[in-house]
């Protein structure tokens, strides 16, 4: 009977000896990164976390782990940031919740389907390929996208697709009655070249509405970005590579100083507020429409004041060069 009750105090003191190192804090002195590989074992996470520094007892930590989480199956795999002195309950309890570090990818509104891919590819925590086809110009949602390491990259693809259709379908129900434009791929057509017009987000519902107010007179566009696009693609102008006087007379599908209407489809992927402004344009009669040396431009209804415009910027150019 003694021997009984001894091993009895003896179970009970090492079940509680047990516990208190693994409620108590830990040995790590600074935040670190830890990764749960898919598919790893509780003894192999166990052993790393000890080899690590992280915690100071790997059979405690999975034994104890492994009553708590019937042999660790509800641990999940990840990349997670261990506090500093964590407990191994509060680092089981982490790798359960499967809270792991998000990273992001932001994808601003203007870029193109191959600008977005190339930045797709380039981001060394997504993983996997991406398919060989593009899908089509316009398609995409510009958005900044949190996941976790690993994530395929077709996963973050797949919401911009599915995000920016919900997108266009919800702003092209909300349009107004009567403007010149037959369906959504002229919706999206416009609302792309709205985007590269104008960085200034006030500005896209007087530039939509210039655009529209020449389409509905039969009147050419006369783009900048659809001429550039016609040139250079998906791929974009070179930074330092000026737009020549020749280029707006080249001959090609998207040069809408040359063509009637709108060019065959979108010149990037537009977002919210270049769909909004084509579809809820500012109630103004401008025609034109030129920079005005702010980062803006300025808006006018005829060529006389358009050309007024034209040379103010033009004085504006001429004095910055002269500095």
């Amino acid at each position: 009977m003694t021997l009984l009750v001894l091993c009895c105090v003896g179970a009970i003191g090492v079940y509680y000896y047990t516990m208190s190192r693994y409620q108590d804090p830990g040995p790590l002195e600074a935040a670190q990164e830890f990764k749960v590989r898919s598919g790893a074992g509780l003894a192999t996470i166990a052993v790393d976390l000890e080899r690590e520094g992280i915690i100071s007892d790997s059979r405690i930590f999975r034994y104890v782990t492994a009553a708590r989480f019937r042999d660790g199956e509800t641990i999940k795999a990840g990349d997670y940031e261990i506090e500093a002195g964590a407990s191994m309950q509060e680092i089981a309890d982490l790798f359960e919740s499967g809270k792991s570090i998000l990273f992001s990818i932001s994808f601003p509104e203007g870029l193109t389907v191959r600008q977005i891919f190339d930045k797709l590819a380039a981001d060394p925590n997504l993983s996997g390929d991406l398919p060989d086809e593009l899908p089509p110009e316009g398609s995409l949602m510009p958005q900044t996208f949190s996941f976790a390491r690993g994530t395929p990259r077709t996963d973050i693809l797949e919401q911009m697709r599915a995000g920016q259709e919900a997108l266009i379908d919800e702003i092209w129900l909300t349009r107004e009655k009567d403007l010149p434009i037959e369906n959504k791929d002229e919706f999206v057509t416009l609302a792309s070249i709205v985007e590269k017009e104008t960085g200034v987000p006030d500005e896209r519902p007087q530039v939509a509405a210039v655009f529209l107010n020449r389409l509905g007179r039969g009147m050419r566009l006369q783009s900048d970005p659809t001429v550039i696009y016609g040139i250079f693609g998906g791929e974009g102008k070179p930074s330092d590579r000026p737009i020549y006087r020749s280029d707006l007379d080249k001959e090609t599908p998207y040069n809408t100083y040359r063509i009637n209407g709108l060019p065959p489809g979108p010149i990037a992927n537009p977002g919210r507020d270049a769909l909004e402004a084509v579809a809820n344009p500012a109630p103004i009669d401008a025609l034109y429409f030129v920079a005005d040396g702010t980062g803006g431009h300025a808006f006018a209804k005829t060529l006389d004041e358009h050309n007024a415009n034209v040379r103010k910027w033009r004085k504006v150019e001429a004095e910055r060069s002269s500095n």
